[in-house]
């Protein structure tokens, strides 16, 4: 059975900096491209980051700069550093997986598998 499981979410204040985990199981992630979405209240869920099975790594022009997308395939995880965070990046943060296809060099929503999403709240 697939399973994405997201850590690392909380409470930060604005030029802080937090790391997300997304521990997989049942499937070997360095097989599969691997992302980080995010939802703000209200908005639609949006592409943030992805890392594909070579190891090349996408990012929204959001995020550029300051996020860091990797992953540890002995540990199967993909991690998310996230750094010089502003109020407009809290949202709940999912990761995802896909085999084949596009969605996640593109940073869209076709993506195979998902988590069930951490909180990050960027606030003073």
């Amino acid at each position: 059975q697939v399973e994405l499981a997201e850590s690392g979410g909380g409470l930060v204040q604005p030029g802080g900096s937090l790391r997300l985990s997304c521990a997989a199981s049942g499937f070997t992630s360095d097989h599969y491209s691997m992302g980080w979405f995010r939802q703000a209240p209200g908005k639609e869920r949006e592409g943030v980051a992805c890392v594909v099975r070579s190891g090349a790594t996408v990012y929204a022009d959001s995020v550029k700069g300051r996020f860091t997308i990797s992953k540890d395939n002995a540990k199967n995880t993909v991690y998310l550093q996230m750094n010089s965070l502003k109020p407009e990046d809290t949202a709940v943060y999912y990761c995802a997986a896909e085999a084949y296809g596009s969605s996640c060099v593109f940073l869209r929503e076709g993506m195979d598998f998902w988590g069930k999403g951490t909180l990050v709240t960027v606030s003073a």
